[in-house]
Formats: C-alpha cells, structure tokens, sequence
C-alpha cells in the first residue's frame, strides 16, 4: 500500500529538520516546497503534496485573513460577499497574484524535483467552503431561503476551483485533494449537498478527467450516509473523517477508494507509535483503501508516530 497523505502534511519537527517554517512558508514558494518534501524525506510519504492550509483562495478574493504562526494555520475572518454586485466585483481576479502564484511556483519546484519518481498533489478549497468563506455567516441562511447570490457564488467558486486547478496541472500536479469541510453530510444533510455541492464539485471532477488528473475529495464529519452522493462527483478516492466506520463506508461506494482515517488528534498528536500502530492494524483490516489521517494532520505530531503510520501501510498485505 503506497504511504500517503491528501490532508495538511506539515509539522513542526518537519520545519526544523528541513529549515522552512509557518508562517513563512504558507507564503514563500521555495519554503512551501521544501516543506512538503519534508513529508516525503523527513515522514517517508510517497507523494508531495502544498499548500498547507486552504485560505489562499479566499485571500485572492480579499477576504480578511488571521494570520497564522507557528501551530496554527491562517484563517478567514472577514468575508466580502453580501450580494450580487459585491460578487462581480471579484471576477477579474488573476492567478499570477498573492498566494494563489506561490502554491503554483511550489507545485512547480516539486515537479521538476519528484515528477518522475512521485505523485505531485495539489490541493484546494472546495467549491461550497470557498463560498461560505466569501459569504460568511450569512452562507448557511442564504441556502435556506433560496436567495439569488447561492447558486452565482457557487458558479464562479467551481469556475475559479478548474482554473486554479488546470494552472496547477500545468505546473506538473498529477493528483488534485479537493477539500471541502463544511459540505458536510452532518452539516448540510443529503438534499443540500446533491443541490449545492454535488454539481460544483462534479464540475471540477469532470475538468480534471480531461487532462487525466486523478481526484481526491475530502469532506470532515460524519459523512458515512453522504458517500453514496459523494460518489456521484466521479472522484477516485474518498477521504473520511475518524468519525466514519471504514467497512461501511466500503459497502457505501461502489468503485471510489476509501481513504483515511486515523484520528489526527487522540491517535496521531497524543497518541504513542504503539497506539497508531494498533489503529492502523484496525483501519487496514476493515478494508480502507488507503491508509491516512482522517483529517490535516495537527503540526504538533511527533514524526514517530507518522512514520509508524507509513510503516504500517508500506507493510500491508492485500
């Protein structure tokens, strides 16, 4: 079983190992990437994989961002969406700019470095979290009442998601993590997501199977009655939360990869090498199709406990 991560790879003893740390390296193109190789040199993952957060996007756009340090990564604070006219305000956004040109450089400097030998993973924002995140608090009562801005917001997002992708393909990316948290089941139950995910995010799927580019989307909660739906976006893997039951999540799908989930936090961050070890022998007997976190992984995690996790999948008998 190949040892792979398509969530937030980065920690702390990664970024004093190789030399390149938050929050420099969420912004700087050459720090970005070495860092993520650090979670191939340093953790023993076969795949590279940037950035390590999803607030670049809505960053593009002009939303207030809090700054990261250290353990945190960055977050949206302010939104910049309320209607119509503010939503046109945005479309002549450029590629080339902000962080958005950084993670392309850094999917670029991989590329060239691992493109022969591993998978290049680039990630972003789903379609339905960067609207909630150019929306606000509004977003979620704006769904309910049906209003004009939802489905406009959702079709530039999905529109905006394909060309960053299509850029980051040009850069050398062969695998696309589309996360998209609050899409969740748990969240948005399963007639809002056929209606205001599934479409946008089939959307990005679509675009990606033309230029052969493999897809991974992953959705955090409790998502087990949502994959049936999830599967409908086309996407070759699945990545779930801990909370998901992995032999009912197989039975769930009929052709996606079930990926995950080894809890991020109680296992990975505050657990011991031994603990992952039995939580992985858990995971890889109920079937996953790949073994990985279930969620980013928390930048306090020992890298012993990620290298026993690698250890456990390399050693896998199917």
């Amino acid at each position: 079983m190949p040892a792979v991560c398509f969530t937030q790879t980065a920690t702390i003893e990664q970024m004093e190992a190789c030399g390149a740390f938050w929050p420099e390296a969420h912004a700087d193109a050459t720090k970005m990437a070495t860092l993520a190789e650090a979670g191939h040199t340093v953790i023993g993952f076969e795949a590279v994989r940037v950035p390590f957060d999803i607030t670049a996007e809505a960053e593009l756009f002009g939303c207030g961002i809090k700054a990261g340090d250290l353990k945190q990564q960055p977050s949206v604070i302010k939104p910049v969406v309320k209607n119509l006219e503010d939503l046109e305000k945005l479309r002549d956004y450029k590629l080339n700019e902000g962080r958005i040109s950084q993670v392309l450089e850094a999917v670029k400097i991989l590329s060239e470095k691992y493109g022969k030998e591993l998978p290049v993973i680039g990630s972003m924002i789903g379609p339905f979290s960067l609207a909630q995140h150019l929306n606000g608090d509004a977003w979620f009562g704006n769904l309910f009442t049906g209003e004009e801005v939802v489905p406009a917001l959702l079709d530039f997002c999905s529109d905006f998601n394909i060309a960053y992708a299509k850029a980051m393909a040009e850069n050398g990316m062969d695998t696309l993590a589309i996360i998209d948290p609050t899409a969740s089941y748990e969240l948005i139950g399963g007639e809002f997501y056929e209606k205001y995910a599934l479409p946008y995010q089939k959307k990005i799927v679509d675009a990606m199977k033309e230029l052969d580019i493999a897809t991974v989307l992953h959705i955090c909660g409790n998502t087990t009655k949502g994959l049936s739906i999830m599967e409908k976006t086309g996407v070759e893997g699945i990545s779930v939360d801990q909370k998901v039951d992995i032999a009912t999540a197989k039975g769930n799908v009929e052709n996606a990869l079930i990926i995950g989930n080894l809890d991020p936090v109680a296992v990975l961050w505050n657990g011991t090498p031994e603990d992952v070890a039995a939580a992985s022998k858990k995971v890889l007997d109920a079937g996953v199709g790949l073994l990985a976190p279930g969620c980013g992984i928390v930048s306090m995690t020992p890298t012993a406990c990620l290298q026993k996790m690698v250890e456990c999948a390399k050693n896998h008998k199917y």
